[in-house]
């Protein structure tokens, strides 16, 4: 424990907040937010619990009967936690996953904080997002949760992915919240993805390709991009992965994952608390992790 949390007084008054999740151990969040903690002087505590799907409704209520204050929740239980929750924000609902838990006098209410985050680390760049032309690689819960955000306030949104099937859903599903240009497109319909591409504003990419250990691959190829196109990568580790070399190489504006990460850590976090953490902080404990790990 006294590595997990340097220097931290915890006693009987401590208020606990966690990760939920299967495996946990790879998990930023634990340092980032005990960093958050401690540098606003709360008595909160931040811990992970490997929690199995077979367990997963026992853990959820033992938020309530533990009195945890808040938990993230991560693979795989973004969905199926839903069902034990007793309120979920509108915009989670309509992505179909939850990502942070809060208990609230005992009432456990989900939202989902990677498209909020992700918009947020963008805008916080300078970029004006309304009536942007935005392509998105893949369709799984990442690119799901971010699609629904963004379609909030752009004119256009195109899905790209090797599955027809994942990808329709994606585009069926906006099209039933969003009244904008909502198109798919799958990776191998070269020429088409070319003219999606060769039109955008913002590319960003939600898929794993590229993610460590397999540093040398990227999602597409280099000549589709264009030095007009925002380039965002919500891949961390590497810390920039081989798209975002490719994206500076022809003189593209980038964005790492880490943004998105930090962004979509501290929304839960004053969510939970009240209190708006130090994002500068919390990007420092992140960098400072991965650069010793790499």
């Amino acid at each position: 424990m006294a590595d997990l949390f340097p220097s931290m007084m915890i006693n009987g008054s401590s208020k606990v907040l966690g990760i939920f999740g299967d495996p946990v151990e790879h998990t930023l969040s634990p340092k980032m937010q005990n960093a958050i903690i401690q540098d606003l002087g709360l008595n909160y505590v931040y811990v992970p619990f490997q929690v199995t799907e077979l367990n997963l409704e026992k853990a959820t209520q033992a938020i309530r009967s533990l009195n945890i204050r808040g938990v993230n929740i991560t693979i795989p239980h973004k969905v199926s936690i839903m069902q034990f929750l007793d309120d979920v924000d509108e915009t989670a609902l309509k992505i179909g996953s939850v990502n942070t838990i809060k208990n609230e006098n005992n009432k456990l209410i989900g939202r989902n904080t990677d498209g909020e985050g992700c918009l947020q680390a963008i805008e916080d760049t300078g970029m004006n997002l309304n009536n942007k032309n935005v392509i998105i690689l893949g369709a799984g819960g990442a690119a799901k949760a971010i699609a629904f955000y963004l379609a909030q306030k752009i004119n256009k949104i195109t899905i790209i992915n090797r599955s027809p099937t994942k990808m329709q859903t994606l585009v069926n599903n906006l099209r039933n919240y969003y009244d904008i240009q909502i198109n798919g497109i799958l990776f191998d319909q070269k020429n088409e993805l070319k003219k999606a591409l060769d039109e955008a504003d913002l590319l960003i990419n939600t898929t794993s390709v590229g993610m460590s250990p397999n540093i040398e691959k990227c999602p597409i190829e280099i000549e589709f991009l264009h030095p007009e196109l925002f380039v965002n990568d919500i891949v961390y580790n590497p810390l920039h992965t081989q798209l975002l070399q490719n994206a500076d190489q022809i003189g593209c504006k980038t964005l790492s994952g880490v943004e998105m990460l930090v962004n979509q850590g501290a929304i839960g976090f004053e969510w939970w608390t009240g209190k708006k953490p130090n994002k500068k902080l919390m990007k420092k404990i992140v960098l400072q992790h991965l650069l010793n790990h790499k």
